[in-house]
């Protein structure tokens, strides 16, 4: 008996659209992650990787969608294979079995670590890139995710207990960036003269 084809997706914000990574790709079911990739600390891919079953597909549109590191695509991959799960790669034209003999595993380890120094790359452009317009005046950084009012609304709920998940969850940010709002408040404090 045939298993599942299950699908996981992942974009790095919440407003990035994931709609084209499996497109024109027939699945059961598919799993969802608007988070970084910077590490495995993503809910819908543990749920992926507990739901899926012996004689289940995995498929992912690229091996930067699943890890954006090789040490946890190869991780990731195990687990999975362990399980007699299927990975299969789109773009890549890869699969995964557990089974696989030394070229795929040859494979899967260039092939993650030309993704991660895709990565660093792309890293590296965008710093040299920022210092070239900050010379010529024209970097003005991005634009925050708050304005300032409702800043304000997040410091003061943070201040009455409300859980930093629930605020990131309220206010349509990442946990990242409400700890980086109530660390701009501390600093902005200045101590009083004693």
């Amino acid at each position: 008996m045939a298993g599942q084809r299950v699908g996981y997706v992942r974009v790095s914000t919440l407003d990035q659209n994931t709609f084209r990574q499996l497109d024109g790709v027939d699945v059961d079911r598919v799993f969802e992650d608007k988070a970084s990739g910077r590490d495995m600390n993503r809910p819908e891919l543990e749920e992926m990787i507990k739901f899926v079953r012996d004689g289940d597909t995995v498929l992912v549109h690229s091996m930067d969608r699943l890890a954006r590191n090789l040490d946890d695509l190869r991780s990731i991959v195990r687990r999975l294979t362990v399980k007699k799960v299927r990975v299969e790669f789109v773009k890549e034209r890869l699969s995964f079995t557990g089974d696989d003999n030394a070229i795929a595993n040859l494979l899967l380890n260039v092939m993650g670590a030309f993704a991660e120094f895709e990565r660093s790359l792309i890293r590296e452009r965008q710093r040299e890139g920022i210092a070239l317009a900050k010379k010529r005046g024209a970097y003005r950084g991005r634009t925050p995710s708050l304005d300032a009012a409702r800043a304000a609304e997040l410091r003061e709920k943070a201040a009455s207990g409300v859980p930093k998940a629930a605020l990131a969850r309220d206010f349509g940010i990442s946990r990242e960036t409400v700890y980086a709002y109530l660390r701009s408040e501390a600093r902005t404090r200045s101590p009083e003269p004693g």
